[in-house]
């Protein structure tokens, strides 16, 4: 699945593979994160929301 995310380096929006779903914080204040990887390896963090979070996993 594809998804955008801001290269910080570049300064630019890009768009990369999800390789990973991922959550951060504790019960009650969760934040969903999709994480990918740039052309040369960089790694990229995109947080999403719960609903788009969801969506992606089926």
């Amino acid at each position: 699945m594809k998804h955008s995310f801001y290269d910080v380096k570049s300064k630019a929006k890009v768009s990369a593979e999800v390789t990973d779903f991922v959550t951060y914080g504790e019960a009650g204040r969760k934040r969903y994160a999709f994480k990918g990887q740039t052309k040369d390896g960089r790694p990229l963090t995109a947080f999403v929301s719960k609903a788009t979070w969801d969506k992606a996993k089926k």
